[in-house]
């Protein structure tokens, strides 16, 4: 028989923080912030894009402003080169000055983009220039084309500078296009991360267990086993499936005994009522003989009149068993200590365990809480299972009693014998009726059956198994007494 009364199996306990992100809500927080810091940090850069930009633009006015000045300086040369006009060579002078303050002012940015040599190559040539510049305007003697040569190359160095700035410029706002497509490729990602979190960790796991029970529909009570760890509420939600499709088909075992024994208790019922009266005649008449006629017959005469007492005596053993096995009112339940019973029980049976030559060994605390039952029926019980370890039980053997707290609802009784144990082919049907080892004769096999039925009238189990050391071992689960639920028994017993 199954046992529905072990504790149940959770996985090995995890930390807070690793349960956390092993649930669904845990993923999606995960997923959410990842997605949402990644947005920050992409706008964060997107925004620094976009000042540079600006700051480059601003720059990219005065290298415009630059470039102009440097024009007009070369528009005042041509007029002193094609005019000989020396007031427009005192006019550049101007703005040679002020070419000369807007470098200083960019000289960082500019020393950034052409590097610190071209830089001052670029100051040499313009201070070269405007001395060019002032011999001319002072010399009639000077050097009109190394002036021009000069302001070529102070042009096309200008010229460099802003074509290199606007290059600059352009790769900026071309990377700060690239963003928006960025931030549409998280919120995508973002997409399939959770499209697969709910395809794989929420619809998948839950095809399984819609599966999984049709199959439990159909009395298929094999328990649900995924290839993968799912997520921590799939994982309860499996647990709590699995835990229930063997509370289902223990239950369906004992939905099945119950039906069965109820059957034959109505079965053996009639034939128990109808035996009971000829066998009662037949010992009856029997005694009658013995008590009137035994001196008129012999020796072979009276063995055979005691050998129909003898079994008279075991037909109404076996109608005796079959009406306990058959009845079916409700006993009376009241509180009872577990070392009580297993004590009354013991004593009942003391002389047998003396003519076996058996000890017997009782552990029972006296501080176990008590359990609800009705006395005459749990000795019933112990009685069939003693009986049972005293027949199996070799001389000098020992029968264990024990009783002990299971958890806060249930209290477990053992008997343990000294015997050979039982078979693990035959572990199943002992509990069944009129099934039996013991030679024909010797047993009805209904004991275990009476037991079996007595116990679940108790809403206790029982489940049978052998010790490592050896012999059988009977265990028996029963309530805890509960105030409220004995006050509706008493009351239904009346």
């Amino acid at each position: 028989m199954k046992g529905a009364l072990s504790p149940l199996r959770y996985p090995f306990p995890e930390s807070a923080r690793a349960t956390f992100f092993r649930s669904i809500k845990g993923r999606i927080f995960l997923l959410f912030a990842v997605t949402f810091l990644s947005i920050v940090a992409v706008t964060a850069v997107n925004l620094w894009n976009l000042s540079t930009v600006k700051t480059r633009l601003l720059l990219g006015e005065r290298y415009d402003d630059l470039l102009n000045d440097i024009l007009e300086v070369r528009r005042f040369e041509k007029n002193y080169l094609l005019f000989d006009d020396a007031q427009s060579l005192a006019e550049s002078l101007d703005y040679l000055g002020r070419i000369g303050a807007l470098v200083e002012s960019m000289s960082e940015d500019l020393s950034h983009i052409a590097g610190p040599q071209a830089l001052e190559r670029f100051k040499q040539t313009l201070k070269t220039y405007q001395e060019a510049v002032s011999s001319c305007a002072t010399d009639s003697h000077g050097n009109p084309e190394r002036l021009r040569a000069l302001g070529k190359s102070l042009l096309d160095t200008a010229d460099g500078f802003l074509k290199t700035k606007r290059a600059r410029i352009h790769r900026v706002i071309t990377r700060t296009s690239i963003f928006p497509f960025a931030l549409l490729g998280i919120l995508l990602l973002l997409m399939v991360l959770v499209i697969k979190l709910i395809s794989q960790g929420l619809l998948r796991p839950l095809d399984v267990v819609m599966a999984t029970t049709q199959r439990v529909a159909q009395g298929d009570f094999s328990p649900i086993d995924l290839p993968t760890r799912p997520l921590h509420e799939i994982d309860c939600l499996i647990g709590a499936f699995n835990r229930m499709a063997e509370e289902l088909e223990s239950n369906q075992e004992d939905l099945l005994q119950a039906r069965k024994l109820s059957a034959l208790g109505t079965f053996t019922a009639g034939i128990a009522h109808e035996l009971n009266n000829p066998i009662n005649n037949i010992a009856l008449t029997a005694e009658s003989l013995n008590e009137d006629y035994a001196d008129l017959l012999d020796q072979e005469g009276r063995e055979m009149l005691k050998d129909i007492l003898s079994q008279a005596e075991r037909a109404a053993d076996i109608v005796k068993n079959l009406l306990d096995f058959s009845r079916t009112e409700r006993p009376v339940f009241s509180h009872l200590a577990p070392a009580d019973v297993l004590a009354s029980t013991v004593n009942l049976l003391k002389n047998q365990i003396k003519l076996a030559g058996l000890d017997v060994k009782m552990v029972a605390p006296r501080d176990l809480p008590a359990i609800r039952g009705n006395l005459r029926n749990l000795q019933q019980v112990f009685m069939n299972l003693m009986l049972n370890a005293i027949h199996v039980s070799p001389r000098g053997g020992l029968i264990t009693l024990t009783a002990e707290p299971w958890s806060d609802e249930w209290v477990r009784f053992q008997v343990c014998d000294s015997g050979p144990g039982i078979p693990a082919q035959i572990r199943q049907q002992i509990f069944e009726p009129f099934f039996s080892t013991k030679e024909v004769g010797k047993g009805t096999g209904l004991g275990l059956a009476v037991t079996y039925g007595l116990v679940k009238r108790h809403g206790g189990r029982i489940e049978a198994g052998n010790r490592d050391e050896g012999g059988a071992v009977f265990s028996v689960f029963l309530p805890v007494a509960a105030a409220r639920n004995d006050e509706n028994q008493v009351q239904e017993g009346k």
